[in-house]
């Protein structure tokens, strides 16, 4: 029997815990755990207690009580969608008790905002000694995104050089200011200084200071501005003929605005201040005012579209692909409640679930996605809601 242990509760963790529902031959028995046990008792109760056998309350910053529950559960696997920095307690919960591992996102430091894989790649002995696995970064992107990088490398390339990830929200939800996912993260990961790598360095801008106008298939041209993001630091290490590897993402202008002035009055910053005789943290306070993501799905209207621009040399001669998906926004809601930004999320992070449990992709150590073969998975986001297609371009991406 296959049996996981799913850790978190937000709107990622619920299209995860539904789809793995539904797969019974790769999901026997789920069970939940969350800080906010409620969100996994009404998950169980609108999935079925057939299928979640069972949820537990759980301070994930904690590996003793990570530890205690796996004990109690016996999970085959560990799907961590909780956040970021809970990754570390998480992991080491799974080497105390040799249980392999899947996360969606990297390690950052709760007091610091930097996200990078070096955390994670230094469990990678300990992982082998231990005969367990940890899968990183099996979201969208990162994971779909390093995923079809590796399709490219495998069917149509014989080197890559140049990649362009690019992420474009078409959609609308109806709020002023809102993020689609978690804010305390989404706001942390974009207001840090930009990095790319280029000629064998990284090289780094100011905050959300390089645009391109680019054109996203069925959504039309949207403002994209150029970030840092985790995968680009695994694709380079994994792909090293790349000469230069970045990441875009959209951002309309009244979005900016706000963000602009939150920032200005501080409520961006991660340093705790002191208010009405308590410490608190502005990021945090401004977390718990804005919308709850899950809470955008119903009348969201339009799509995603996210996809790498590849380009490389075959048999002598240089071309350019695109390798994308739209998912809609709508149609997500209708099949499982909720908006597109974390169905992208939810889908891959059960997909490489599967491929672990069913042995597809397994083998000792933590890896990241690209390192497996791309086709499984790439068939299984085809049959499970996020079809992708492949243009040959004319030209490559803007130099």
């Amino acid at each position: 029997m296959a049996r996981v242990l799913i850790i978190g509760a937000g709107g990622v963790a619920a299209v995860t815990v539904k789809k793995c529902a539904r797969l019974t031959e790769h999901f026997d028995e789920i069970y939940l755990a969350s800080r906010t046990v409620s969100k996994c008792v009404a998950l169980q109760e609108e999935v079925g207690k057939d299928r979640v056998k069972g949820v537990y309350a759980l301070n994930a910053d904690i590996a003793a009580e990570v530890e205690a529950v796996i004990n109690e559960v016996q999970p085959d696997l560990v799907i961590n969608l909780a956040l970021p920095y809970q990754d570390l307690p998480i992991m080491d919960a799974c080497l105390a008790t040799k249980t392999d591992y899947l996360d969606t996102a990297n390690y950052e430091p709760k007091d610091e905002a930097k996200f990078e894989y070096s955390w994670q790649w230094a469990y990678q002995q300990k992982f082998q000694d231990a005969g367990i696995m940890a899968l990183l970064g099996s979201g969208f992107d990162p994971g779909v995104t390093n995923v079809y990088t590796a399709y490219a490398a495998k069917h149509y390339f014989d080197e890559i050089h140049y990649l362009d990830i690019v992420d474009c929200n078409g959609g609308d939800h109806g709020q002023a200011f809102a993020t689609n996912f978690n804010p305390e993260i989404n706001i942390r990961e974009i207001t840090q200084r930009g990095r790319f790598w280029e000629d064998g360095e990284w090289k780094e801008t100011d905050p959300l200071s390089v645009r391109e106008d680019l054109d996203y298939q069925n959504i039309g041209v949207r403002a994209s501005y150029l970030m840092f993001h985790e995968e680009l630091e695994s694709l380079v290490k994994h792909f090293p003929t790349l000469k230069r590897a970045r990441f875009w993402m959209t951002f309309g202008e009244a979005y900016l605005t706000h963000l602009r002035v939150l920032e200005g009055i501080g409520m961006t910053s991660i340093e705790p201040i002191e208010y009405q005789g308590q410490q608190i943290v502005p990021l945090e306070f401004l977390k718990a005012v804005l919308p709850n993501p899950g809470s955008l799905a119903e009348g969201y209207t339009g799509k995603t579209c996210i996809g790498t621009y590849i380009t490389g040399v075959k048999d002598g001669q240089e071309k350019t692909i695109f390798i994308y998906n739209n998912c809609d926004h709508a149609a997500c809601y209708e099949e499982v409640g909720a908006q597109a930004v974390s169905y992208t999320t939810g889908v891959p992070a059960m997909i490489g679930s599967a491929l672990m449990l069913n042995g597809t992709w397994k083998k000792p150590g933590v890896w990241n996605m690209e390192q497996f073969d791309p086709d499984p998975f790439m068939a299984m986001l085809n049959e499970h809601g996020l079809p992708w297609h492949v243009i040959e371009c004319d030209s490559p991406f803007k130099r």
